[in-house]
This record gives C-alpha cells, structure tokens and sequence, in this order.
C-alpha cells in the first residue's frame, strides 16, 4: 500500500508542481493592487518590498537603469531589411555548424577511441582540427563583411569569444601533443625505413598505428594513455572461468611462491651464517632498490599525467559549451553595461546545474562506474564517492560566490535586500558543502562509530557480528547536495522580480530544482532498501527523471536573464510554457547526445572484452 501511494505521489508530482506555479500566477493576475513604486530595494530595479509584480512592460523604467537596445548582429541578419547588403546568416550558421559539429561529435568521438586505446583516435581528432578550421575561416569571414556590433562595456570594444575560442583550440592542441609527438616519430621511422613504402603502410603504421612487419611501436608516449581501470578487473571478475577453478589455482601460485621465498631465505642466510659477503647479492639489491624508485616514480608521473589528460579533454567539452552561450550573448548584443553581472550570473550558475544534469544522467547511464559512482558496488580500491565530490563542489562554488554578490557596487555602499539574498545563498553553499565532506569522510565516520564503546569497557571480547557493518555501508546517503539545490530552488521560486513573467520563468526553474532533490532523495531510499551488490550499473530510474529537470532547470535559469525576459516581452514571447517546451526539447536532444557518447564508448569497449559473460538476476 504504501509503495502503491508513493508511485502515484511519484507520477503526480509534475502535475502538482504545475498547478502550484499555475495558481500562483492566477493570485498576481487577480490581485488589483499593482503598485510602481520605485525604493531602494534591488540596486539596479529596486522596488516596494510589498508591491506586486508588473504584467505589462514600462520601457520608461526600463531606460531610467538601463541604455536603449542598439542593434546587433542579430538584428542586421535577420530583422532589418535596410542592411540587406550587411547580412551575411549563411556564414554565421556554417560558423555554429561547424564549430557545433567539432566540438560535440569530433572531440568526444576522440576522447572516446583515446580511452579505448583505439587506432581511429587521429582519424578524430584530425576531424576536429578541419572542422574548426572550417568554423574559424567562416568566423573570419563573416566578421570581415559586417561592421562590428557588439560593445562589451563603454570603454572595451569587441568580444571575449574569439580569444577564448582560440585558447581552447590551443588547449585541444596540448591536450594532443603525445599523440602528435608519437605520429612524428612514426613518421620518422617510416620515412628512414629501407624498405618498399606504399600508402598502405603509411596508413596502417602513420595514421593508425599499427604494427607492419619489422616496424614495431617502441615505448614511444605509449604509456601515457586513458587506461580505464574497468579494462584492468572486469575479465577477471567476470570470466566464463568458474570461482572453484580460480580459488586452486591462486592456491597453487601462493604455494609456489612461499617455497621460492623460503629456499631464497635459506640460500641468503647460509651465506651469512659463513660470514661470506657476495658482492654480487648486495650490488643487485642495491640496484633492485634503485629501479624500484625510479619505477615507482615513473609511475606516478604517469598516474598524474593521465589524471591531468583526463580533466583536460572532459573539460574541453564544457568549455565548447561555454563558447555556445558567449557566441549567442555577441550575436545578440547581450550582456553590455549594466546587464553584465546579471548576465554572467545566470550563464555561469545555469550552466552549471545544466553540466551537472548531464553528467547525472551520464552516471545513470554507467559513466565513472569504476569509482561506484553509477550506484553501483565499488570494484576495487576506495576511491571518493560522488557525494563527497558533489559535496566538494557546492562548497567551491560556495566560497568564491559569498565574495562575488558585491561586484558592481561601490566601496561604501549598504548591502541591499537582494545581495543579502544571493549572499546567504553562497553561505549556505559554502557550510552546506563543508558539511556533506565531513559526512563523507571516512575518518570522521570512524569517529562517530566510536561512540558506542564505551572508555572502561572491555571491547575485545564483543562478538564479531555485533560490529560487522551494515550492508547500508556499501553506499553513500549523504542528502546534503540535494538539499542545498532543493532549497536554493525553493528560494528561487520565491525571488522577487519586477516584472511577473520574470517571476513566473524564476518559479518555474526553482522547482525544477526542487523536483531534483525530492527524486534523489527517492533515489537514496529505494537504495537503501537494497543497497548495490554489483559491479555494474544499477540505473535507479529516479536518478534518469531527476537528472532531466536538474538540466532543465539550469536551462531555464539561463532563459530567465533579465535581457531574454525584456526581449520575450518586447516580442510578445512571454510565454512559459513556450520556454518550457524548448527547454524541454534541447534538454531532449542534449540526452540523446549523452547516450550516444556513452553507448558508442560502451560498444568500443564490449568489442575488446568479447569474453565476458553477465550473469542474470536469478
């Protein structure tokens, strides 16, 4: 009965979100006292702290804080027919095509074949590097045949987008430097060879690295590659071979090696015991001794290299979203003067809860599934679980946003109504984060398990069962990075604005965000009724629904810039459920790509463990 009344709850809470906003907005529209007085309350729009939002726009004020909308490459391409010489759109769409299409299918598709240690990997990459090419000469092009449009304040002419595009393309380039050093070193080899070349071999052994007869791939940066560990453990913990066959022959090797190790002990000790020192025994150790070092320090280069290539290139991603959201802010003419805060405000923190949704949904999927991050059981080793770092991140976003409420105000200046706000926010973040480390640290949680022995006490003679752990331990319930998003949305949902429709796009994303906390605490409840016995990915469809409205919600809070709302007014756009439907639709489209970027690395990697078997439930 109860799972019965909480599934019904589950598929109802769409709906009641709805009607909540819904009735909402009907008190605003209903209520007659409309009130335009303008007191220090908000800096820029201040407003009566009782007075209701405004339905209609009143451009007058919007010009009392605000310079008037100039025209933009947007304006010129598409809405201005006097400028039809000026308008050049195909060029910029080829610029968004091709950027789009090297930065989201060429650059994963490259990350994906380096973690498979696949030969296509150049093929990839050398894909990225001609459609950016494509996309920079389109840019070039387009920027020639159009007069410049865009101010980004009143004294700094021209954009930071094309400086920080061509500063990824640098970054793609270093992040490619080992591949690229290794391909000219086969090109080196390939061109001293003797023998009869032909592109056959120049393909096989240049491009896609393999070997041909006499030429073989040295250590060549061979060793600094995307190793994943899954690729390391998984045929031995799922092989056809059966766990008895195993179990003797693991036995059989520990015999083996505890008579190679006693018949060493003893030839070493007879040595001593005639008080004959063998030069030769002590030589070698030394120099075992000294390679081990050095391997143990090549080792570690390498780990950290690969942690290093691996952030980097994940990391490449994101910032080709980020050069998605600061084209559209040139193209439009957006974030000038004093919408620049508020601008920069909602795409930095709506961007991202919009990555944090996706890389959820990814996690739903079987990504990071060898840290048990998938909601799955840890395969090996004791790696940070993703509460800890989700924990680590709230509290780093915490503590530089408690700082970056004051910009734009002047030395001197009170704190408005608003600054507090968004500043008890970034606290709240901050201590919130700190807390949720704390729970996940393993120390700490010694500690507390501590507290039930008591000091005078004799604890040794306790039973074991008594003190084994839990099966609830296997996993991680820390509800904090739930609960600072569910209260930031609540909050948010009640943010005043000037305007209703810009109350209505805030209410609608903060309880996107409360819909997340509410699923992913579902999530930790149904997992800890039955905690993770597996390797693999357990899918808890909570997790695949709450990961949507976490990426819509940052969608919508991108959508809910002062400047958007104005536009949508001015146009007759103001229209929630319209930008419902299209965060609907790109977060839509923005899921498939995930699954697409994760099941073609999942297929790559089926293809190179062809023997291992799944066992079924039963």
């Amino acid at each position: 009965m109860f799972l019965r009344n909480s599934i019904l709850l589950f598929l109802a809470l769409p709906a009641l979100l709805h009607s909540a906003a819904s009735s909402q907005a009907l008190d605003l529209r209903d209520s007659n006292n409309i009130s335009q007085n303008i007191l220090p309350r908000h800096g820029i729009h201040p407003q009566h702290s009782h007075a209701q939002p405004v339905i209609e726009l009143n451009e007058t004020e919007v010009l009392e804080h605000h310079s008037p909308t100039p025209p933009s490459y947007y304006t010129i391409d598409w809405e201005e027919p006097e400028h039809a010489a000026e308008r050049h759109p195909g060029l910029i769409v080829s610029h968004a095509l091709f950027m789009g299409l090297a930065f989201f299918i060429a650059l994963p598709l490259g990350i994906v074949l380096r973690s498979s240690a696949h030969a296509a990997r150049g093929i990839a990459m050398a894909s990225f590097y001609g459609l950016s090419a494509l996309g920079c000469a389109a840019s070039s092009l387009y920027t020639k045949l159009t007069p410049n449009m865009f101010f980004l304040t009143r004294w700094l002419e021209g954009s930071v987008h094309g400086k920080q595009g061509y500063i990824i393309l640098l970054l793609v380039i270093l992040s490619s430097a080992v591949d690229i050093l290794a391909a000219i070193r086969r090109f080196i080899s390939f061109v001293r060879d003797n023998e009869p070349k032909s592109p056959v071999k120049f393909w096989r052994w240049v491009v896609l690295n393999k070997e041909i007869g006499h030429l073989r791939s040295g250590p060549e940066y061979t060793s600094l590659v995307m190793e994943e560990p899954e690729e390391k453990f998984g045929s031995n913990i799922m092989s056809r071979e059966s766990s008895d066959e195993a179990d003797l022959q693991e036995t059989a090797q520990w015999a083996n090696d505890v008579q190679n190790h006693r018949r060493n002990f003893s030839m070493a000790s007879d040595r001593t015991a005639c008080g004959s020192r063998s030069p030769t025994h002590s030589d070698s150790t030394l120099q075992d001794a000294k390679h081990g070092r050095n391997t143990k320090a090549q080792s570690l280069t390498l780990r950290v290299g690969n942690v290093v290539l691996t952030v980097l290139e994940r990391s490449l991603v994101v910032a080709g979203f980020a050069q998605v959201l600061t084209g559209i802010a040139v193209y439009t003419g957006g974030c000038r003067e004093n919408y620049l805060n508020g601008c920069l405000a909602h795409l930095i923190k709506g961007g991202i809860f919009w990555c944090y949704g996706l890389l959820t949904f990814a996690r739903f999927l079987g990504s990071f599934a060898e840290f048990g991050w998938a909601w799955n059981q840890v395969p090996r080793g004791d790696p940070y679980s993703a509460e800890f770092v989700e924990s680590f991140i709230i509290f780093l976003y915490g503590i530089t946003n408690t700082w970056m409420e004051r910009f734009g105000a002047s030395p001197g200046d009170p704190f408005t109504t608003k600054e507090i706000q968004h500043i008890g926010i970034a606290v709240m973040f901050w201590f919130a984060g700190l807390l949720g480390m704390g729970i996940e640290s393993k120390r700490i949680r010694k500690w507390l398990a501590a507290s039930i022995f008591s000091p005078g006490a004799n604890n040794s003679n306790l039973p074991e069962e008594t003190i084994t752990e839990p099966s609830s331990y296997k996993a991680s319930f820390n509800p904090f990075p739930a609960l600072v998003i569910g209260v930031t949305g609540s909050a948010m949902a009640a943010h005043f604005q000037t305007y209703l429709f810009q109350v209505q796009i805030h209410a609608l994303w903060g309880n996107l965000l409360v819909a997340f906390a509410v699923l992913r605490c579902m999530t930790y409840f149904f997992v800890w009724l039955g905690p993770p016995r597996s390797i693999l990915p357990s899918r808890p469809p909570t997790e695949a629904i709450g990961s949507f409205f976490l990426a819509c919600g940052g969608l919508v809070f991108i959508f809910s810039t002062e400047e958007v709302t104005l536009a949508a007014m001015r146009r007759g756009r103001d229209d929630v459920m319209m930008f419902l439907n299209v965060a609907v639709a790109i977060t839509c489209l923005a899921f498939c790509w995930t699954l697409l970027v994760v099941g073609f690395k999942g297929w790559m990697k089926s293809r190179r463990h062809n023997r291992v078997t799944y066992r079924t439930a039963a």
